[in-house]
């Protein structure tokens, strides 16, 4: 007896189910603020939402189009950017404010851009492609430029008082030193004042160092660095500091070193706050510095005994402005700015920043800095 054959036929529960799914996620993507647009492996719109319509000032359907010829891209240097390009080559998710949107009257916005890869389709079988996300953040960087130029501005007039007042109280500590007869509670109103003065100064410095960072103002000078060189001067210069909290500072250089060719300045502001932060936050035992030779550079390590960063602290040391909740940290005084400052500086030089901490166990900051010639 023949066995027939089945014959195919059309599952309307299945076709109903996908119909349903897909204006569920029609709707969702209305109801989003920011402009969504999701487009296939040919770089094709396949879905969008109204506010990307209002973003992109468009009227007419996006279906169909590419993306080239619906992001205009400008980069921060003014030249225009492949969109097409751009999205095709994204295989992690990929975010930034620093991109112009160009409108076909060449009137610009200032765009955050958010891409990330995804399957389009339902199951394995389903279509890959990119999610863009699109928002006007025109206004934001309006207040950014407004508040970096005030920073600026503040930094700069507030340098010379401060140089001034130091010098005055520095020349006050002098005299009362060498005289007889004065009273403790001067001497260490002085001092008081003195020191104050010296964290408002690194202060101003932080301030000002971050304007120009994040108004694209500072420039990398090449020059030839003796690693050896610049941590004998960076142990003279901290080890009063290590001193007076009862700390060993100590030094370590890798006798095979060569000479790096970077930033002088910014590799030795580098080392300056990771230096400060371990001597701050270090209660007893010892500091060190390392350097030693790696692929084509130099790997500097300041390790220190002290208290250490928790795991959800670590995540964000490199934030602006962040202050860690743990009251041991909230005794010394700080602005949260130092290790922003660092990560800037640290791209510039295009160098590689690791931190290994555990509470009460010290930390261990590493930062790779390659030859830049």
């Amino acid at each position: 007896m023949a066995t027939e054959t089945p014959k195919p036929h059309n599952n309307p529960t299945s076709a109903h189910d996908t119909s349903l799914e897909h204006e569920r996620l029609t709707s969702l993507i209305n109801s989003m603020a920011d402009g969504v647009i999701a487009v296939d492996e040919h770089q094709t719109v396949a879905i969008y939402n109204g506010a990307a319509l209002g973003i992109l000032d468009v009227n007419s359907e996006l279906s169909g189009r590419r993306v080239k010829d619906i992001l205009v891209l400008i980069d921060k240097n003014n030249q225009k950017l492949d969109a097409e390009k751009l999205v095709k080559t994204t295989t992690t998710q990929l975010t930034t404010r620093d991109l112009l949107l160009q409108y076909a009257n060449g009137e610009t916005i200032n765009l955050y851009l958010s891409v990330a890869p995804v399957h389009l389709g339902y199951g394995v079988k389903g279509g890959r492609g990119h999610v863009i996300l699109l928002r006007d953040i025109t206004h934001e960087k309006s207040l950014e430029e407004e508040r970096d130029e005030f920073i600026s501005v503040v930094s700069h007039e507030l340098r010379t008082p401060i140089a001034i007042a130091e010098g005055n109280i520095s020349n006050a500590q002098f005299v009362v030193d060498r005289s007889e007869n004065i009273p403790d509670a001067v001497k260490s109103s002085l001092k008081a004042s003195y020191d104050q003065i010296i964290f408002l100064s690194g202060m101003i410095n932080d301030l000002a160092t971050l304007s120009r960072a994040e108004r694209g103002k500072l420039n990398v000078e090449i020059e030839s660095i003796n690693a050896h060189d610049l941590l004998v001067e960076l142990q003279q210069n901290y080890e009063p500091s290590a001193k007076d909290k009862g700390l060993k500072l100590v030094t370590k250089t890798d006798p095979g070193l060569e000479l790096l060719q970077s930033s002088k300045l910014y590799v030795r502001e580098i080392l300056q706050n990771f230096i400060t932060n371990a001597i701050k936050y270090t209660v007893s035992g010892t500091v060190t510095i390392s350097a030693k030779k790696h692929a084509n550079g130099v790997l500097f390590t300041v390790k220190d005994t002290g208290i250490g960063i928790s795991k959800a602290d670590k995540e964000k040391v490199f934030d602006k402005f962040f202050r860690s909740e743990d009251y041991r940290t909230r005794q010394s005084s700080g602005t949260g700015l130092g290790l922003y400052v660092t990560m800037k500086l640290a791209r510039l030089l295009h160098a590689d920043i690791d931190l290994e901490s555990e509470l009460n166990k010290g930390s261990t900051f590493s930062i790779f800095i390659p030859n830049l010639q």
